[in-house]
């Protein structure tokens, strides 16, 4: 079974990320910790960091030296001193742009300077503890905007790659493709093709088949961008090719940060004090966003400030030092986490390790061929453009915010960019803001009902007189108002209408509709009920445990279409937009749920989820068949769970047992052992057989509380027990063993309405609380747990 290796925090420890430990087993001390986790950690960063400092340096046009004394910088600085743990800092791709103009048109040692400005703006943030207002940039800004830098990072690198020169602008560069591609250097596009095929194939060598696939599997632990670089290095030199390569200065030539003339800054302070903005905005977002990610990962919480004011020392040593602006990095980062650092040592020696190189190996870097750096930088921006991101934004209807923001930055640069992406986020909030509906109905009995959705500003006056000036005088009308927000100049024109409508014999009600009640107007005299028939429940109302259907009808189809019918008329107008866009653009869950068939679950409940959310499997005893059951294998949920995985590529499966079920009372009782021809109850049964071996030799527990009886002790370790032949499925394996999909063990009480999650530090279910600790998250939320047998389970928190 595959290992977990992403370490996690008890909540007393708030400075260190120990690895958790088995009960009864004595902490691991801090000087094996470091040997057997940092140190490999920090030699599998480093060799992520080395080749992508010299390209983002490349891409530029800085001395390649920056790249890597920025990459040190940021490794030892941030390192020591920042508030994430196990975020790696380095060279920032994002300001790749804003520093190859600052380079060109002031000269490198202002633009060190810049950087040196834009560190002491950050640690002066960092102090007054403004780090968290930065988290407020809207992410169809942030995305768009990195979208943007890598378009432009890869139209420059794919000039290089073809054995030309980059032009001055993402639009020249553009321009000037085509005649580059009708004359390339054919070593140096030899060169970034084998980089690019290693790059995208290196990770898929384990998948090989048989022995390959073994041997495959070993050769991934070495980085794929240094693989890439070493087959492009080693093509160029074996087959004599004559290209450019790394030209690194010699460190006595370094040049060091100068600070601009009086004269330059008077001529042009409104253009570098830009610049310093623009480099503190976009390095501070870049991090913290980088910061927050690295959290999730590693299910811990740093301190966003003391992150900061890390940023801010690093940048200004690095601009001192004559190095490129450094931020966060999600590359490296994650890199870190995934080779099971422990704390926050993973990152200063990989800065070490980085300072070493630089002043050792020098005449081996010196051999790089220039289009291998470029190829590498040029994947990098490319994925800098996430289809899944898209995908996202589109669905929250923030698309215009990030198309506006990759145009703008592209063509005009990152300041003026992010400014027209910010421009379009307002203005589609304010569009948002004063949008409302309304809609008049003609009843079968000749009275009028008014629907208005959305808030009623000043804006929607007009709208709204024009529908109510389609009512005849003299009817009886209904206004109803969904109860959002409503302004002055509309309250006005409704209640000026309604004197008018009353003055001529008319009869109005006028009704807000809110999500707990509903509320009359005061000048109303007519109260509207729940909806009519044996359904008594509100459309969109919190549910409060009593049966929503009538219970004495006569007749369940009845009831049934009862309830139907109140869906179609309270809750299907409020929800068709929303489904019209799932069946317009298909399911994108981000879970896959199994679950028991008991009547009494109902998950979208219990997770606070919606139409979309979950792709559930529910049967009886939520149970996962294991291949190897003779007689008892069941193709359907396995099918489900492949579906989900491979074609819905969820990144979590839940597995969720529940009180009383009578699955588990079956079992304790023999029903699937007795005589006779087995019924199709009793083989289903049967793949429950390795949760009674279970309860017999490791029986699961809660945390803080005893098990109410065997029954129960039953629920929750059949709950680990699925969680074990799921293992079994290969699409789960494959997901689990690359990293891109997680278990979760859950238990749902009915008698006291308590979810338990099963917590990776202890082996047992702890509680669910309803806020979140002081780490940000809660005990039970931190992915894969240590058995009580010993075994490392694959468990995630939802």
């Amino acid at each position: 079974m595959t290992l977990d290796v992403s370490s996690a925090p008890t909540p007393s420890d708030t400075t260190d990320h120990a690895p958790p430990t088995a009960p009864g087993r004595p902490p691991t001390n801090s000087a094996r910790r470091l040997l057997l986790r940092d140190v490999p950690a920090s030699l599998a960063v480093f060799l992520i960091a080395v080749p992508f400092s010299l390209g983002i340096a490349l891409a530029t046009g800085a001395p390649l030296t920056a790249g890597l004394v920025s990459a040190a910088v940021g490794g030892l600085v941030v390192g020591l001193f920042g508030g994430t743990q196990l975020q790696v800092s380095g060279p920032s791709a994002a300001l790749t742009v804003v520093t190859a103009g600052l380079l060109a048109r002031y000269g490198w040692q202002v633009a060190c300077a810049v950087t040196v400005a834009a560190g002491v703006l950050q640690f002066l943030l960092g102090t007054l503890r403004v780090a968290r207002a930065a988290l407020a940039v809207s992410p169809a800004i942030v995305h768009g905007m990195l979208a943007g830098v890598g378009l432009t990072i890869a139209l420059t690198q794919l000039h290089v790659v073809l054995g030309g020169s980059p032009q001055s602008s993402a639009l020249a560069n553009l321009v000037a493709l085509p005649g580059q591609l009708a004359g390339p250097h054919l070593p140096a596009l030899a060169v970034g093709a084998v980089a690019i095929t290693v790059l995208f194939g290196w990770p898929r060598l384990g998948r090989l088949p048989g022995r390959t696939g073994r041997v495959g599997a070993r050769l991934t632990k070495v980085p794929a961008a240094l693989a890439a670089v070493a087959a492009a290095t080693a093509l160029s030199l074996l087959a004599g090719l004559r290209l450019a390569r790394v030209e690194l200065p010699e460190w006595d030539h370094h040049a060091l940060a100068s600070f601009p003339s009086g004269t330059l800054v008077a001529e042009h302070w409104p253009e570098l004090l830009a610049a310093v903005l623009t480099v503190t905005a976009v390095a501070t977002v870049e991090s913290l966003l980088s910061a927050v990610a690295v959290d999730r990962m590693s299910h811990s919480t740093g301190d966003l400030d003391r992150e900061l004011r890390g940023q801010g020392a690093a940048n200004l040593v690095s601009g001192l030092l004559g190095g490129l602006p450094v931020a966060g990095g999600a590359v490296r980062s994650t890199a870190n986490v995934q080779a099971g650092a422990a704390t926050r040592m993973s990152s200063v020696l990989h800065g070490c390790w980085v300072l070493l190189a630089a002043l050792v190996l020098t005449g081996g870097l010196r051999r790089i061929p220039l289009a291998a750096l470029a190829a590498l930088v040029l994947v990098v921006g490319v994925q800098m453009v996430s289809f899944a991101h898209i995908r996202r934004i589109h669905r929250h209807r923030e698309f215009p915010v990030y198309l506006a923001t990759v145009l703008g930055v592209v063509l005009l640069g990152v300041p003026l960019g992010v400014t027209i992406g910010g421009s379009v986020a307002v203005l589609l909030a304010l569009y948002r803001l004063t949008r409302a509906h309304v809609d008049v109905v003609t009843g079968a009995d000749g009275s009028y009902t008014v629907h208005t959705h959305g808030p009623l500003t000043f804006a929607a006056v007009p709208k709204l007189s024009r529908a109510l000036t389609r009512v005849p005088a003299g009817a009886v009308v209904t206004v109803r108002h969904d109860g959002s927000f409503l302004d002055h100049a509309a309250y006005e024109a409704v209640h000026t209408w309604r004197a008018g409508h009353l003055a001529t014999g008319g009869r109005v009600s006028m009704v807000t509709k809110r999500p707990d009640d509903e509320v009359l107007d005061p000048d109303g005299t007519i109260r509207t009920g729940s909806s009519p028939g044996p359904h008594r429940c509100r459309a969109w109302t919190p549910w409060v445990g009593h049966h929503c259907i009538e219970q004495g009808a006569d007749d369940p189809h009845g009831r049934l279409l009862d309830g139907v019918r109140g869906f179609q008329q309270h809750t299907a107008p409020l929800v068709r937009e929303e489904l019209a866009r799932l069946a317009r653009d298909g399911q994108t869950p981000s879970q896959l749920f199994l679950t028991c068939a008991d009547s009494r679950m109902v998950t979208s409940m219990i997770t606070n989820s919606g139409p979309g959310d979950l792709f559930t499997v529910r049967n009886v005893g939520n149970l996962v068949p294991a291949p190897h059951e003779p007689g008892a294998a069941d193709d359907s949920v396995a099918a489900a769970v492949q579906y989900a995985v491979e074609v819905l590529e969820v990144g979590s499966i839940t597995v969720c047992g529940h009180s009383g079920c009578g699955a588990m009372k079956a079992l304790l009782d023999g029903v699937h052992e007795q005589p006779g021809p087995p019924t199709a109850l009793t083989r289903w049964l049967r793949n429950g057989r390795g949760s009674l071996a279970r309860l017999r030799r490791v029986p699961a527990e809660f945390e803080g509380r005893p098990v109410a009886d065997t029954v129960e002790q039953l629920c929750i370790t059949n709950v680990v027990q699925q969680l074990d032949q799921l293992m079994a499925n290969p699409a789960v394996e494959r997901g689990v063993a690359a990293g891109t999909l997680r278990l979760v063990g859950m238990y749902f009480d009915f008698a006291t309405a308590q979810a338990y999650v099963l917590d990776r530090a202890s082996g047992r279910f702890a509680p669910v609380s309803a806020e979140r600790t002081p780490q940000g998250t809660d005990r039970a939320d931190r992915g894969g747990t240590e058995g009580p047998d010993g075994r490392k389970e694959q468990q995630l928190a939802a």
